[in-house]
């Protein structure tokens, strides 16, 4: 681990939950802009509508939010939600991390949620508090400084 994130707090499990709590409100949006898109291709007449299955909405409804986090991810580390509870994703060695870290996190994160919960649980018993998307993707969660008023 990187001098730098030698004293770095990470956070609790009610910050990390919160975080996701607020982002899943964001992301609730981005889905239900998807919807209403195709509910109004879907409402056109139909020799104006594009003919076929609903493949394009469930196509989005997986990749934007996956989208999502991973762009904030990678552009400063933190979502909204996560900038609200003051928490930063970073490398081991305490930089922003990589598409392919993020995404490796976004996709263990199913995983972690999957197993009942498990995954994130997992920080009260790691040495180290990671996670179980945390340790998959080489990354950690670091609690930021208070900003100056």
């Amino acid at each position: 681990m990187s001098d730098k994130l030698e004293n770095a707090a990470s956070p609790g499990l009610f910050r990390v939950f919160s975080s996701m709590f607020y982002d899943l409100w964001l992301v609730l949006a981005i889905c239900m802009l998807g919807v209403t898109i195709d509910a109004f291709i879907w409402d056109l007449p139909p020799d104006e509508r594009i003919q076929g299955s609903h493949f394009l909405l469930q196509a989005y409804l997986l990749i934007a939010p996956m989208f999502f986090f991973t762009w904030f991810w990678t552009h400063g580390g933190q979502s909204l939600g996560m900038r609200s509870w003051r928490i930063r994703v970073v490398t081991l060695e305490g930089n922003t991390i990589s598409w392919q870290q993020a995404i490796i996190r976004y996709l263990a994160a199913f995983l972690s949620a999957a197993s009942l919960g498990l995954g994130f649980l997992w920080i009260w018993i790691d040495n180290d508090n990671r996670s179980w998307h945390d340790r998959l993707s080489n990354t950690r969660l670091v609690v930021t400084e208070k900003p100056k008023k």
